[in-house]
């Protein structure tokens, strides 16, 4: 399989913009990758945006990002309180942030939601991402769900074992009002990874997997 690399050295300055729509998106889309990038890169600054959590919820978005944020080298966490499961009808209210935050931020490599997630919060995200991004290196992360949205995606992080456990262990330690559902569950974490380490051929057996719509050599 031929191997994309990016174009940062491992004393480089590398900025990293996460947006999720909900308070554990980030976590379970990309986590992995972001575990692994704040260790194998020495100056990594993170911006780290959480659209639509309140109260408990937004509590838990503060505590998860700086767990998986512990190895950055500077980090920015934000969290908005856009209604969750309205983004569509208040898309004009989350335009006017997206335009906002690019006056702010200008990073490598965005993470961001799947184009055809089948969550209409989680659509949104993508498609203002692309709006309002417009040179820049975007990958879409995928989240499993009731829905049964899972794709192809054609860009592949593989991971060692160890960072997929911490990335779970993360999870479930960090976001105590969901564990009552039966979907947020470690097998299912790690099934996800799993699948993508066998269509990756991952030597470790895991990997976190994303779209990416555009690609510049």
């Amino acid at each position: 399989m031929l191997q994309a690399l990016l174009n940062k050295q491992p004393e480089s300055e590398f900025s990293i913009l996460c947006l999720g729509a909900h308070s554990d998106d980030i976590e379970i889309g990309c986590g992995g990758t972001l575990l692994r990038l704040s260790r194998e890169y020495q100056h990594l600054n993170v911006t780290w945006v959480v659209l639509g959590a309140k109260d408990l919820r937004a509590q838990e978005a503060h505590t998860s990002a700086d767990a998986f944020l512990a190895g950055a080298s500077e980090k920015n966490v934000i969290v908005k309180d856009f209604q969750d499961g309205y983004f569509p009808y208040v898309g004009a209210q989350i335009k006017d942030y997206f335009e906002q935050l690019k006056r702010q931020v200008s990073p490598d490599l965005i993470f961001t939601h799947y184009r055809q997630d089948l969550h209409q919060d989680h659509r949104c995200v993508s498609e203002l991402t692309w709006n309002t991004f417009r040179n820049h290196l975007i990958l879409e992360y995928e989240i499993p769900k009731y829905d049964g949205d899972l794709g192809h995606p054609n860009f592949f992080v593989q991971l060692d074992q160890p960072t997929c456990t911490r990335k779970i262990e993360h999870l479930l330690a960090n976001f105590n009002s969901q564990t009552s559902r039966g979907w947020f569950t470690a097998d299912l974490f790690y099934s996800i990874l799993r699948i993508r380490g066998v269509e990756s051929n991952a030597k470790q057996q895991y990997a976190e997997a994303f779209y990416c719509r555009k690609l510049l050599f």
